[in-house]
């Protein structure tokens, strides 16, 4: 799919129908995921495929999403901040949530390009996830996504987006104005 489409029609689903994907293309949005940009080329996320429809109630439960329960996989990033911290001190947070991000971004992209629906979820019990999962203490969990094919009773658009012209500045802060720039600024992505 054409790259500027894919972007305009990647949108967060919230239900999913009963049909499965074959694991390939779970391992298909993975491996997306992990050709993501990261700091100093580290392997930082490691990748936990759920399907057990047990564990994904209670993670569904855990994020305080019911509509989880629905989907047929949850793939739970999780991030192992140990030698980003050896490398970057204390900016090493930082350089994992950019990483996780983009891993994140373009697991989303490969999803909506393979005809998938996910959705990005942020929030979660981090202790009853690990307990759940048995992760250690040491390595965090950045994000719970569901997989899955959208239900058919739920096609809907990405939402609207606010214009770049109330959030784009040039030079200084709350400067919409540079000549250059006027055209680019009108047209809408």
């Amino acid at each position: 799919m054409e790259f500027k489409k894919l972007i305009k029609k990647r949108k967060s689903v919230r239900r999913y129908s009963d049909k499965k994907p074959p694991a390939e293309e779970i391992m298909e949005l993975i491996d997306a995921a992990n050709l993501a940009p990261s700091p100093g080329n580290l392997p930082l996320l490691q990748f936990i495929v759920v399907e057990d429809p047990e564990k994904i109630e209670k993670i569904a439960t855990a994020c305080q999403q019911q509509w989880i329960k629905e989907v047929p996989y949850l793939v739970v990033f999780c991030s192992l901040p140990k030698k980003a911290i050896l490398l970057y001190d204390k900016r090493a947070n930082r350089y994992i949530k950019h990483h996780s991000g983009a891993a994140i971004e373009n697991f989303l992209l490969k999803s909506t390009d393979m005809g998938l629906a996910s959705c990005w979820v942020g929030a979660f019990s981090d202790l009853t996830i690990k307990n759940l999962l048995r992760v250690p203490d040491n390595v965090g969990i950045e994000a719970v996504i569901p997989v899955g094919y959208e239900h058919i009773s739920n096609r809907t658009k990405q939402k609207t987006k606010v214009r770049l012209g109330e959030r784009t500045f040039f030079e200084t802060w709350k400067n919409k104005f540079q000549i250059p720039f006027i055209k680019v600024r009108r047209k809408r992505y």
